[in-house]
């Protein structure tokens, strides 16, 4: 079973930036989660060398199930 089923990652809604102390996870340009210290730090070194459909899964799993139908 494929995990991105209905193909939304091909879209590529997900994004980063970094800051001087933490790593802001976007979606579709809002912030919707802030990393800092130790976790910020492992996660940037994996998006550093993904690219393409695995920068996007990285940033979809580490954002969670922010998105619950209440969004617009």
């Amino acid at each position: 079973m494929p995990i991105d089923r209905r193909g939304r990652l091909e879209e590529e809604p997900f994004s980063y930036r970094s800051g001087k102390d933490a790593l802001f996870l976007c979606w579709q340009g809002r912030t919707v989660k802030t990393l800092r210290g130790s976790a910020a730090a492992a996660l940037l070194s994996k998006l550093e060398k993904a690219e393409g459909h695995a920068l996007q899964l990285l940033l979809a799993k580490a954002t969670g199930h922010f998105k619950h139908g209440n969004e617009r």
